[in-house]
């Protein structure tokens, strides 16, 4: 019988491409209507890319500090959290970008505006 690689082990590999990474990464940020963010998902996906892209580059010393980097970033309130989040990404050579929304037909038509965003 044909053994198989362990996920984990499969995933670092996969990780290590920035594409790749970038693709798993967004995939983490999307939310379906009335999903709610789950944050240790999200810490788990950045934290699987960190160590793809990052811990090779990285002494462990300067591997854990930018752990505890992103637990920081990640207990952040307000708008400094996605800015220290686009400077974390941009030390694994990723950034945060915009795109537009393509899901429906007209997204400026029919887009609501919530009274309150969160970040």
């Amino acid at each position: 019988m044909p053994k198989s690689l362990p996920y984990h082990d499969f995933l670092m590999a996969r990780l290590k491409s920035p594409s790749y990474a970038a693709v798993y990464l967004e995939t983490h940020f999307e939310l379906d209507e009335g999903e709610e963010p789950d944050e240790a998902l999200l810490r788990l996906a950045l934290s699987n890319v960190a160590e793809a892209l990052g811990q090779p580059k990285m002494t462990p010393e300067e591997y854990e500090l930018y752990l505890k980097k992103l637990d920081e970033l990640l207990s952040q309130q307000g708008s400094d959290t996605i800015y220290n989040l686009g400077t974390w990404l941009n030390a694994l050579g990723l950034k945060l970008t915009v795109a537009v929304c393509n899901d429906t037909e007209d997204n400026t038509a029919n887009a609501e505006i919530p009274a309150q965003l969160s970040v």
